[in-house]
């Protein structure tokens, strides 16, 4: 076999790739699945592939694996690192280690630095090395983080780092570099917009390998890294355990409107999903906004506790399936239903609501600004005067914050509809949202956005 047939399989909203890979006989390896095997499924069926091999190069912390659910439902043989003492049915490998995939080989090699027992695998066509799997070691124009598992660990992970992307980096040129973590997942460091490469062009172009040592490698990578949404913690032992089987399709039960008063009465959270300018027109007060796009599973993982039963409040033309599969992939099984009807029940039922007013770019004088992008964001150009406060912590800052008369903004608006939805449920008053972010501001006003923190 010549020619590897290599289908990416690329989830947008957790900034991941997976892939399924077309071993030439009707079968198929799959790499680093995440829980929602919806385009797993959908690739191998269209190409009449079974899957035989679901490879996990490490403990995942931003999305729970789906091999356990190919190993245990389909038949799969799940390869992972054995260093990761993985408590379910799985060939554990060591460094070295191969596994005949009926022509093609796929040769574990031991990287820690994302996580303890972080494996490469390369894959082999005969003598040749065609391709890496690099996970969360080497990635394009960067490498994943390593401040995930503890922090007291965070230091000595690095500097595994450090060697693991030196071992790869000794490849040959040609070898392809396929990653799991790429732009938009938080457990990156930043980087750009290509997902995959080759051990050349990262030699050329990746500044972490151009670091003259261990130390300079250390303190470069450290000081990129960002913030990282809670669960992040909990879901490398959730996938070291394995993930709860799943028996069919999710889905949501329907609410009355008396039902979903009873569940917030007694605790739950009210999730509402529905564009932005929809929540701010009316929304019924204490929920908190999360509009369903790409990285709809982040933010919610981020700002409601898995602890917490959740109601869903939708639009009719948005997809339940979708809000339970992508709240699914990240471990938050805890949505009880959603409410019949939607905010047309509840008026009619005659219960009132609540509004948050959009505001232009041109209003911001006499209000306080409240900037809630990533710290990253912020620095890199912001509207002069604007306070910072990611909205990963509003909820916990929003008592040291002043209730008076505040514009919240962000890059669009969808995260600034989600913090003031916050604030407001803290007891906040007077709240808008900027409908637009720094580039609408600068078009709008003319005026020159201000950099640092």
């Amino acid at each position: 076999m010549s020619d590897i047939d290599l289908v990416p399989l690329v989830d947008e909203g957790l900034g991941n790739s997976a892939y399924l890979v077309d071993l030439g006989d009707g079968r198929a390896l799959v790499v680093d699945v995440s829980r929602d095997l919806r385009a797993v499924h959908a690739a191998a069926a269209q190409r009449g592939l079974t899957v035989a091999f679901a490879a996990d190069t490490h403990l995942h912390a931003d999305f729970l694996s789906g091999a356990h659910q190919l190993g245990a439902m389909n038949g799969a043989t799940v390869l992972a690192s054995a260093a990761g003492k993985r408590e379910f049915v799985h060939q554990g490998l060591h460094d070295g280690d191969e596994v005949d995939l009926g022509g093609l080989r796929l040769r574990a090699l031991l990287t820690p630095g994302h996580t303890h027992e972080h494996l490469a695998f390369l894959l082999l066509d005969g003598d040749r090395e065609v391709g890496v799997f690099t996970g969360g070691s080497l990635i394009v124009g960067s490498a994943a983080r390593t401040d995930l598992i503890s922090d007291d660990r965070t230091d000595e992970l690095t500097r595994a780092q450090y060697a693991s992307l030196r071992r790869l980096a000794a490849l040959p040129g040609d070898v392809q570099v396929w990653p799991t973590h790429g732009a938009g997942s938080f457990c990156a460091a930043p980087l750009g917009a290509e997902r995959t490469s080759t051990i050349a062009h990262e030699l050329d172009t990746n500044p972490l390998l151009c670091a003259p040592d261990e130390n300079a490698f250390v303190t470069q990578l450290l000081g990129s890294l960002g913030s990282h949404p809670p669960y992040f913690r909990r879901l490398g032992e959730i996938n070291r355990l394995g993930p709860a089987l799943l028996d069919g399709e999710p889905t949501m039960q329907q609410l009355s409107v008396d039902a979903v008063r009873t569940l917030l009465a007694d605790g739950a959270v009210l999730v509402d999903v529905r564009p932005v300018d929809h929540f701010a027109t009316a929304h019924i007060a204490g929920a908190i906004s999360i509009p369903l796009r790409p990285v709809f599973a982040s933010w919610l993982g981020w700002l409601v506790s898995a602890d917490l039963p959740v109601v869903i409040l939708r639009d009719n033309n948005q997809d339940p399936v979708e809000i339970v599969w992508q709240a699914v992939k990240i471990g938050d099984d805890n949505i009880v239903g959603e409410l019949d009807g939607g905010m047309d029940a509840w008026t009619s039922a005659g219960y009132g609501t609540a509004q948050i007013r959009l505001t232009r770019p041109t209003n911001l004088d006499g209000h306080r600004v409240l900037d809630i992008r990533q710290r990253s964001e912020y620095a890199a150009g912001h509207v002069p005067g604007a306070v910072h406060l990611e909205l990963g912590d509003v909820s916990a800052r929003a008592a040291d914050l002043p209730d008076e008369p505040t514009v919240v903004m962000c890059g669009h608006g969808e995260r600034a509809i989600g913090a003031a939805s916050l604030l407001e449920r803290a007891g906040h008053h007077d709240l808008f949202v900027l409908d637009g972010g720094p580039q609408d501001w600068i078009q709008a006003t003319g005026g020159k956005l201000e950099t640092g923190i």
